[in-house]
């Protein structure tokens, strides 16, 4: 079973103590956020085969990756650094500190473990797509030789994130729009050239029109990764979590709506007060990452759930 910690919320930046007291204890427990369903997580070492960390800010979890290694985890970390504006990223760590942090764990840990995503792009009046190609080029020259992937995608305009995209533009002013598919691929083609130059493949989330030559499918949840830094072969089905997702199949640990980060494109947050709340009374030494709603099922088994294939919050 790979574990993935967590394409719901940030664990290393802002649970990573949570996540490591639940690594000792062996087991956590989730909610299945479409059913309400509870599970019983087993997280000791025979049951999870490689752990996937999604994070803006590694720096809290330094201290504890050593810890995990020593434990077996074979580890990835795709590590989100945009250096996009306050008005869009709002509490976001600075991206010279963050290239900081994948240039050090590159060093430590091989040039396997980290990978880049300049995730999610966007079009707006303070990043115009004349504005990424700079930008990524800046990122991509300052992380060269310590990733070999950059994992790309442009916004998913579910109904929430235009709700929370449209409210941010009114409160601190800025435009911004969905181009269209002609200027994806562009842009594409053009950021394709940039990171060639930098050694650095350029891979696409779940956007399989917008391939462009040059470009790879994502699988960010990657087994053929893990078995490279595992130095053995881990054995998965791909199972994305969404339409053409091509990831390998893993069990996600987080919760939507707990993320404090303030990104206004995020899908995983539908109310960042809520998040905030939730942040605040966070008990670090729960089996839950949150406690379950009242409404909540007992858990049947300890067998791993199956991940739906549709974010719950997409609508």
């Amino acid at each position: 079973m790979i574990i993935s910690a967590s394409y719901r919320t940030d664990i290393p930046t802002f649970y990573g103590e949570w996540f490591m007291n639940r690594i000792r204890q062996g087991y956590c427990k989730i909610v299945n956020p479409y059913n309400r369903r509870i599970s019983r997580i087993a997280l000791d070492r025979s049951a999870v085969e490689g752990i996937v960390f999604w994070t803006k800010n590694v720096g809290p979890f330094l201290k504890h990756l050593a810890e995990v290694q020593a434990r077996g985890y074979p580890f990835i970390l795709q590590h989100t650094i945009n250096s996009y504006p306050r008005a869009l990223e709002s509490a976001v760590v600075d991206s010279a500190r963050c290239i900081d942090h994948l240039r050090r764990i590159s060093e430590i840990y091989g040039p396997k473990v980290c990978v880049w995503r300049y995730d999610t792009i966007v079009d707006s009046s303070v990043t115009p797509l004349e504005f990424h190609l700079e930008n990524f080029g800046k990122l991509a020259r300052h992380l060269e030789g310590a990733v070999d992937e950059v994992v790309v995608s442009f916004a998913h305009i579910y109904k929430k994130t235009l709700r929370n995209m449209n409210a941010a533009a009114e409160e601190t002013g800025f435009s911004w729009r969905d181009p269209s598919a002609i200027e994806k691929r562009r842009l594409l083609s053009q950021l394709i050239d940039i990171s060639r130059g930098h050694g650095i493949q350029l891979a696409v989330c779940s956007q399989p029109d917008y391939l462009v030559p040059g470009a790879v499918e994502a699988r960010c949840v990657d087994a053929d990764r893990l078995s490279k830094i595992a130095g053995k072969t881990i054995a998965a089905k791909i199972k994305g979590n969404r339409p053409d997702c091509k990831c390998f199949r893993s069990v996600d640990i987080g919760d939507y709506d707990t993320c404090p980060h303030g990104c206004v494109y995020c899908y995983a947050v539908l109310n960042r007060e809520l998040a905030l709340e939730r942040h605040q009374r966070h008990d670090p030494r729960a089996e839950f990452l949150f406690p379950p709603p009242q409404d909540s099922y007992e858990e049947e088994s300890e067998s791993p759930p199956e991940e739906p294939t549709l974010f719950p919050l997409a609508d």
